[in-house]
């Protein structure tokens, strides 16, 4: 779904005018803090997935995994952007590589994958305004996605219903995050924010067991 978006939207994208790309752009964000409520409407218990949250995001700073990331990034753009210039020039460097990293985040780190359509037609949106560097980022996508999937077998047996809420309220505070960056509301680290995602099971299992009876 993101490669074939990617590659229709960085085709065509480019010859609608720049006002359309551009709102549509920011509606998306709008879509994307919709999502993120969404989800963590479903959060079990609050004190574990905000602080999951809290210490995942100030962990992924200490580390600086925004600035890997971004640096993965920048990799991947440089052979594409040979290949396929990009026909955007409205946008400078900063941001355009700012905007790869959030969207490398909102398909690699959060529930725009569950469904797939979604994918495809954000992909479209994006690939408009980035060119084709966004049907690779399909391959990242498809790497941590094989990984999650296959240790899904033996984490899966290890959690509960109200882990795995607590994990897509997580997640929905990243898509919260990334939908005020998309629509340039304010700029939060979105890349530095996915070890929450790591920590929130964990986190939410210890607070129901040991810390609830002690309450």
């Amino acid at each position: 779904s993101v490669a074939a978006g990617g590659v229709i939207g960085a085709l065509f994208g480019h010859k609608l005018p720049a006002k359309i790309n551009s709102e549509l752009t920011k509606i998306f964000g709008v879509c994307s803090m919709g999502m993120g409520v969404s989800s963590i409407g479903l959060m079990k218990n609050m004190p574990a997935v905000i602080f999951a949250v809290i210490i995942g995001t100030a962990f992924g700073l200490a580390v600086n995994l925004g600035g890997i990331i971004n640096g993965g990034a920048t990799c991947m753009e440089k052979p594409v952007g040979k290949l396929f210039p990009n026909k955007n020039k409205s946008m400078s460097r900063e941001e355009y590589m700012s905007m790869l990293v959030t969207i490398i985040v909102l398909f690699c780190a959060s529930g725009t994958g569950i469904y797939g359509f979604l994918d495809f037609f954000t992909a479209m949106i994006f690939g408009g305004t980035l060119g084709m560097v966004v049907a690779a980022v399909a391959i990242p996508q498809c790497v941590i996605f094989l990984i999650i999937f296959a240790a899904a077998k033996f984490i899966f047996p290890l959690t509960t219903p109200d882990m795995i809420a607590d994990f897509k309220a997580c997640g929905g505070f990243l898509l919260l995050a990334t939908g005020f960056r998309i629509a340039k509301i304010h700029d939060f680290p979105v890349a530095d924010m996915i070890p929450a995602m790591v920590l929130v099971m964990p986190v939410s299992w210890f607070w129901v067991n040991m810390i609830v009876p002690v309450l």
